[in-house]
């Protein structure tokens, strides 16, 4: 292409290797750059054939670019050769500082590798710099940090002979500018694909955030975000229009509370087991007018895989009517359906709740128990009035204190083992006179008269007088006792701390109460009542205390002639 002796010569290829180079610095896409190496090289090196062989992310070097045949262009670009064939290509021939040229006595054990080869007929040189068909110049290209980037192959120098060192320097710089270019098209087309994939997710987020903002918005039930961690844990940030509904409460309102502030306080301790669990719950929260609706709440903690657990995403749902559904149907369960009242299964349930397995005070057979159980004992304690251990001694009598607060081991069929016994006794008076104790009257009542009238006037009006004796035995007692119906005209009461003389005046009021006139449908009837008095204590069964206060009101019926009874 030129001699050592033609500066002129070096000064034009100079020159058309900067305007090459400068070219490679335009291009905008990768294809565009290879396209450009290529081309540079054949217009502005001085070379017919060039192609750059490029490196795919397997390892392999595939033809991406190709100049100055059509045919041969057409034939092996996009072929692919293996690393291993190249790599033994550039271990091969001759190092022109960087350069690997192979001639064509050592090329010809290349021609059967998977390397793609275009190769033109030609005579054999007649000089030993002239060019071979079968020679092959490479210039590899390598990034910064030494990764092989490619290969260019040259081939066919426009004036026949091999490039003397002139000419390898320039090719050399070429492919070291080359190496430059393709890189920083490489990293814009990485950066471009970033930017459109960046795009992408932004604009999937935007449709996530406005997709997730409507279901939030519209839902049908109450929806709300609340922070989770820190001082302001609970704190609801965000509401929708059904929960502003739902309690009443404008949004801005809202975000002054936190649930615990609504939430009714039997139902705290639920509340604080849901947010820390993010699970579900139901409750009350309560609203603006001061009422509460039941809610089932379900939480999701919405977490950040750096930082934790962010805030929690709560979806509220009123089941005020499943609620109150449930209610009654339970009220029906326990509950006689005339007159309102507690039926035989839940006076049942409710007086065996008062009642345990141990007696109120312990046999003598139990304190032969226990001397045979801690014999020996009372001596260590110095033995005397105190009893065991310095525990007041034992008592055999109905009424005294003394056995209870204190659960001993083994003495009692079916007793918990313990040192203590935490339940409050039941104890009943030990005579009707009136000795001072307390305990849980049952009177059990049976209406006298009534299936006469069932029987004259018929079920209905039978039953406004049920309802009648209902409504006057409820108003009769207080607060916290019960009145329940056992079934046809039978009635029982139970009042807590009462004692021998309280009980019988409670019932002679409420027999006094029933005793007046019943009017239905124009038409007045009258009922009497019989009392018997039991009282519960533990040791006894719900059925035996039942039993017992019925027995005591079969005496007292027993007791008075049947116009006494009628009392009307």
């Amino acid at each position: 292409m030129e001699t050592e002796s033609e500066p002129y010569v070096r000064l034009a290829t100079l020159r058309q290797l900067h305007q090459v180079v400068a070219e490679l610095n335009t291009a905008r896409s990768l294809a565009d750059t290879l396209q450009t190496v290529v081309d540079g090289i054949v217009r502005g090196l001085g070379y017919e054939l060039a192609c750059v062989n490029l490196v795919r992310p397997d390892g392999d070097l595939v033809v991406a670019a190709f100049a100055g045949d059509p045919a041969a262009e057409a034939l092996i670009t996009g072929r692919v050769g293996s690393r291993a064939a190249w790599e033994r290509r550039l271990t091969m021939g001759e190092d022109w500082d960087g350069l690997r040229f192979i001639p064509h006595t050592e090329g010809w054990v290349l021609l059967e590798d998977d390397v793609p080869q275009w190769h033109t007929e030609g005579p054999d040189p007649r000089f030993e710099d002239e060019w071979h068909p079968e020679d092959r110049l490479y210039a590899p290209m390598y990034a910064t940090g030494g990764e092989l980037l490619g290969v260019i192959s040259v081939d066919r120098p426009r004036n026949g002979r091999r490039p003397g060192a002139w000419g390898r320097e320039a090719l050399q710089m070429y492919a070291f500018q080359a190496a430059i270019a393709i890189s920083n098209a490489r990293l814009r087309a990485n950066m471009q694909r970033a930017l459109v994939r960046l795009e992408r997710e932004q604009q999937a987020l935007r449709a996530s955030e406005e997709s997730f903002r409507q279901a939030f918005e519209y839902a049908p039930s109450g929806m709300a975000i609340a922070e989770m961690g820190g001082d302001q844990h609970g704190r609801l940030l965000r509401t929708n229009d059904a929960l502003c509904r739902l309690l009443g409460r404008p949004a801005s309102v809202l975000r002054r509370y936190s649930f615990s502030d609504l939430v009714h306080p039997e139902d705290i301790g639920t509340l604080l087991r849901t947010s820390a669990e993010g699970g579900r719950a139901e409750l009350r929260l309560g609203r603006r007018d001061g009422t509460y609706v039941w809610v089932s709440l379900r939480n999701s903690v919405v977490a950040d895989a750096a930082d934790g657990p962010r805030f929690l995403l709560t979806h509220v749902e009123d089941i005020e009517e499943r609620k109150r559904h449930e209610l009654q149907l339970a009220h029906r369960a326990s509950h006689d359906s005339l007159t309102g009242l507690p039926n035989s299964a839940e006076l049942r349930a409710r007086l065996g709740a008062r009642l345990c397995r141990r007696p109120q005070s312990v046999r003598a057979g139990a304190v032969e128990a226990l001397d045979a159980a801690y014999e020996g004992r009372a001596e260590a304690a110095g033995g005397g009035e105190h009893g065991y251990d310095g525990f007041p001694a034992v008592g055999a009598g109905g009424g005294g204190q003394g056995g209870d607060g204190f659960d001993f081991p083994g003495v009692f069929p079916g007793q918990p083992e313990g040192p203590y016994d935490h339940h409050v006794h039941t104890v009943a008076p030990a005579s009707d006179l009136d000795d001072g104790t307390k305990g849980l009257a049952v009177l059990f009542c049976d209406l006298d008269g009534f299936k006469s009238i069932n029987d004259r006037f018929g079920h209905h009006t039978g039953d406004a007088v049920l309802i009648e004796v209902a409504r006057r035995l409820t108003t009769g007692v207080r607060d916290g006792d019960t009145v329940a119906r056992l079934g046809g005209d039978e009635f029982v009461v139970l009042a807590d701390g009462l004692g021998a003389a309280d009980a019988a005046d409670l019932a002679v009021r409420l027999r006094n109460a029933i005793i007046p006139p019943i009017r239905v449908d124009g038409r007045a009837v009258r009922v009497g009542a019989s009392f018997g008095i039991g009282w519960a204590s533990c040791g006894m069964s719900a059925d035996e205390v039942l039993r017992s206060a019925d027995q005591r009101m079969y005496i007292e019926k027993r007791s008075r002639s049947k116009a006494h009874r009628r009392a009307g």
